[in-house]
């Protein structure tokens, strides 16, 4: 019995497992329920940020369940890191401020459809799906005039809610995106950081334009890939680390330039004959770099701005952007559901491949690694796949 009595239970109201009551325990034996499947099907393990501070533990939880009837259930097939779950990984002042712990981490994911909820009509049990991480409400202004991007009652999965770094994840169906099953699942998992790339490039015009994309981490990566594809005539990747820039340059980057050992301006001066780009994608949000974005394009072109400045930016608005008559864009997450569909369009053509991109497998026991990957700069993707 004491060995019985060392296995837990799930006690759903909480989301975590605990030792069984006697009296369920005896209703356990009784029933002729094999517990060692019950205690496997219904305790799973889940990466967590359990409590305010750095780090993450993986611990068993409640094996989650469809709650509302417009729910589907999804077996995790794959999924990756973001830089989200990195800042929540490093208790940075933004994560303290918006994450209340316990929280089960994660947002990028695809996987399969176990159970549907009874008013669910888009998706069946089968269905190979991937997930929108920005859970909107349907019915605030910016909802209900295309603007569900910056829904202002957005909840985001593994940051408000809890997130897919487990084996099953619980999602509305109005957030899922079913994928062609022909998609690999590492492939299917990172649509949402490439929307991000998508949203960003195609913003505004980019054919036979000159592109500079300042900052090469995963989604600036994505962002080189997605504006070759999309008809650049020339695309110029920066960054402060070689090893980003080398996946920039199997992205397709015409032109590398690292900005520790290189004058930024000077370069793109000398390749546009003084002229300035005519676009720019600012996916760092390093302040030096937001400057030097306003000042490399060219009069009346493009700045679409992704990236998030961790400090505030001081700005030359007057020379560097009003009267150079710049058109400013300030991209947050994917046009729903535009940008899901033009990227169905760009991975299925075979015109845009970002294999090169995702750079790591893990398991989801490595997550440490993974975030130490993220933390030192020597990753693209970060990628677990279910054991």
């Amino acid at each position: 019995m004491s060995k019985v009595l060392s296995l837990h239970l799930l006690d759903g109201a909480r989301n975590t497992c605990k030792a069984p009551e006697p009296a369920r325990l005896r209703l356990l034996l009784s029933s002729g329920l094999a517990l060692t499947n019950f205690f496997k099907d219904n305790c799973l393990k889940a990466i967590v940020k359990t409590v305010p501070g750095p780090g993450a533990t993986m611990i068993d939880v409640a094996d989650p369940a469809i709650t509302r009837p417009d729910q589907i259930l999804v077996k995790v097939v794959a999924t990756s890191i973001c830089g989200t779950d990195f800042h929540i990984y490093q208790w940075d002042a933004w994560s303290s401020n918006r994450v209340k712990p316990p929280r089960i981490m994660g947002h990028e994911f695809s996987g399969i459809v176990e159970a549907v909820g009874s008013e669910v009509t888009h998706f069946k049990v089968g269905d190979h799906v991937s997930g929108e991480s920005h859970w909107v409400c349907g019915l605030c202004l910016q909802c209900r005039s295309g603007q569900a991007h910056v829904c202002e009652n957005t909840r985001i999965l593994g940051v408000d809610v809890d997130g897919c770094f487990g084996s099953h994840v619980v999602v509305p169906q109005a957030s899922a995106w079913k994928n062609d099953p022909s998609l690999p699942f590492e492939i299917a998992c990172i649509q949402d950081p490439l929307g991000n790339a998508i949203h960003t490039a195609l913003s505004g015009e980019i054919i036979g334009r000159h592109v500079a994309i300042l900052g090469c981490g995963p989604i600036g990566v994505f962002a080189v890939g997605v504006a070759k594809a999309c008809g650049a005539a020339s695309v110029v990747a920066t960054d402060t680390r070689p090893f980003r820039l080398d996946l920039a340059s199997k992205l397709g980057a015409d032109c590398l330039i690292n900005a520790m050992e290189q004058d930024v301006e000077q370069v793109i001066s000398a390749r546009t004959n003084g002229k300035g780009v005519d676009v720019v994608l600012e996916m760092s949000g390093a302040p030096v770099a937001i400057r030097q974005a306003m000042r490399i394009v060219r009069p009346g072109g493009r700045v679409s701005m992704l990236g998030i400045p961790s400090e505030k930016v001081e700005l030359d608005m007057a020379e560097d952007m009003i009267f150079k008559g710049l058109e400013i864009h300030c991209i947050v997450g994917r046009r729903l559901y535009q940008t899901w569909d033009t990227m169905r369009a760009l991975l299925s053509s075979g015109s845009l491949d970002v294999r090169p991109a995702i750079t790591h497998t893990l398991s989801m026991d490595e997550y440490d690694y993974g975030m130490s990957l993220m933390r030192d700069g020597l990753c693209g993707k970060v990628v677990f796949k279910q054991n």
